[in-house]
């Protein structure tokens, strides 16, 4: 199945199931492969040919929908963009990917006229909505003039296995920007693995909450039009606007970050919202504590699992949904495997081994680091031959993150290989630390990190926000953690700010927090009540 034949497949057999939701339009199957074609057909007017990059700068959208499949129809590489970089970040992927249009939505043309200013090999623009925001010197149209017109059946280009068919670009070692390519393989494989993992049906209602330039949420655009489920677009997040969504729209399934989750069952309308259509929440994008991960599932009422991938796996390499022999344990240890990062996805083949390449004993205690191949894979970076090399070797690709296995299988990520603490000669795994904060009644979030140490080598630090209309001490905090803790990974010092530093995925910015305490400019003074 090509990508494109994902969505023609959806068209003939649920030509009439309702597709898409985004705010007041609404359309079935039909009308998405009708616009998926006719954009298609205008890429190829304007000169893309099979190989050529393309970019997308859009909130979640039908448009951002029907881009990934008309991209796919002509053979052009969907390279789509973080919407919060800076212009010449923009710019800088721009270039580095060589892409010949730019498909914005118009409130980003402020951004959009700067990059463009940067970017040498962009042609023109095509504005994501009925009107045209400037054409800065390229040609440029308006989405709907385009879409709306007679339909033309598509004759899609053939796209092999192995072809690249989208580019995500993420941070560099070396701090510049990699893209990740992603083939036709990579993508098909992960939806079939993922309708038969979570048992997707066109009765789904998919929420697209979290981002879709990011795979956390893209997968799903091609899972659930795979099996003629509806999408829901949720174009900016906020908590209330989401449980709102949620409530009036019947969501099934979704997958959000921690910190997304976090606001939403803290909010006040959380508890009398009526989410009783989820049947799953996933999570995914960074580690979760299990004080949340409880709270997630008394809040919601729904069930819930974690997940765990990269960019490079297209994403998701773990799931923590219970195998059917620990669904009838009591509650506690049902959600002590929830909690987990999960047991290997359904077409990775996964390993935790040491130094020398050898598993770890399933210990749950012994740390390695997660290796995995398979045909979700990605097979490098754009045009970075050195950069692949260093993360696949011998076909396996190393993760860089550490963790444990169980004797079941499951594994639980403990940190990322460069965030490792290393104290007084000994390890500490921040996401340890971070479970323990997360136990404070008075903690919201909390990110912990390792700052340079003269006595200790790096110093274990905490940054900490505090729930709405709460207040604490540093004391009390080195206190609550040294009842759980050995004394080693105790915090040498609590930072308190008013929110997290983030990337544009919504991970937390460790590398932010820690150039932010050494420079002074974070405080260990707690913050008057909110």
């Amino acid at each position: 199945m090509s990508v494109w034949g994902i969505l023609q497949r959806s068209a003939a057999l649920s030509a009439h199931q309702p597709a898409v939701v985004d705010g007041e339009t609404r359309y079935d199957y039909a009308e998405l492969g009708r616009r998926a074609s006719a954009l298609a057909h205008y890429l190829r007017e304007r000169g893309i040919r099979p190989g050529d990059r393309i970019s997308i700068l859009d909130d979640n959208s039908h448009t951002f929908l029907e881009t990934y499949f008309a991209a796919a129809g002509t053979g052009a590489i969907l390279n789509p963009l973080n919407t919060r970089l800076h212009p010449q970040e923009v710019a800088a992927i721009l270039n580095d990917a060589g892409c010949l249009w730019l498909l914005a939505d118009p409130r980003f043309a402020p951004q959009v006229e700067e990059a463009l200013a940067a970017a040498r090999s962009v042609r023109g623009v095509l504005w994501l909505d009925d009107e045209c925001a400037g054409d800065f010197g390229l040609t440029a149209d308006h989405y709907e003039s385009v879409t709306s017109g007679e339909h033309r059946i598509l004759d899609p280009t053939p796209v092999k296995d192995d072809q690249v068919v989208q580019l995500y670009y993420t941070s560099g070692t070396t701090g510049r920007p990699k893209g990740v390519m992603l083939t036709q393989r990579n993508v098909t494989v992960h939806a079939l693995a993922a309708i038969a993992e979570l048992q997707l049906t066109g009765d789904d209602i998919w929420g697209h909450i979290a981002p879709m330039f990011h795979l956390a949420d893209a997968w799903a655009s091609f899972a659930i039009t795979w099996v003629g489920g509806r999408h829901v677009m949720q174009r900016r997040f906020d908590p209330a606007g989401v449980l709102s969504t949620i409530e009036q729209e019947r969501i099934t399934i979704t997958n959000l970050i921690p910190t997304m989750l976090n606001a939403m069952v803290h909010h006040p309308h959380a508890r009398s919202a009526d989410c009783r259509s989820l049947r799953l929440i996933l999570s995914g994008g960074a580690p979760i504590a299990p004080a949340l991960v409880e709270r997630i599932i008394q809040t919601l009422g729904c069930d819930y699992a974690q997940t765990y991938g990269m960019t490079e796996t297209s994403p998701y390499l773990t799931i923590s949904l219970l195998k059917p022999h620990l669904r009838s344990l009591p509650p506690n240890e049902e959600l002590r495997y929830k909690a987990k990062t999960g047991w290997s996805f359904l077409p990775v083949e996964l390993e935790v081994v040491d130094e020398s390449d050898q598993a770890v004993t399933p210990n749950d205690q012994d740390v390695g680091e997660i290796r995995v191949r398979g045909g979700t894979i990605s097979p490098g970076y754009w045009h970075q031959p050195d950069e692949t090399a260093i993360a696949i070797r011998d076909g396996w690709l190393y993760t860089g993150d550490l963790a444990t296995v169980d004797d079941e299988g499951y594994v639980t990520i403990v940190d990322r290989k460069k965030d490792m603490i290393i104290s007084g000669g000994e390890n500490v795994y921040s996401t340890e630390v971070e479970n323990v904060l997360f136990s404070h009644p008075q903690v919201r979030e909390a990110a912990v990190f390792g700052v340079p140490d003269s006595q200790w080598g790096e110093a274990v630090t905490a940054a900490v926000v505090l729930r709405e209309g709460t207040s604490t001490s540093e004391e009390e905090i080195v206190a609550h953690c040294r009842q759980h803790l050995a004394a080693f990974k105790v915090p040498k010092s609590i930072v308190f700010v008013g929110e997290l530093p983030r990337t544009g995925s919504g991970k937390i910015s460790k590398s932010v927090l820690r150039e932010a305490y050494m420079s002074g400019r974070l405080t260990c003074e707690p913050p008057e009540l909110r």
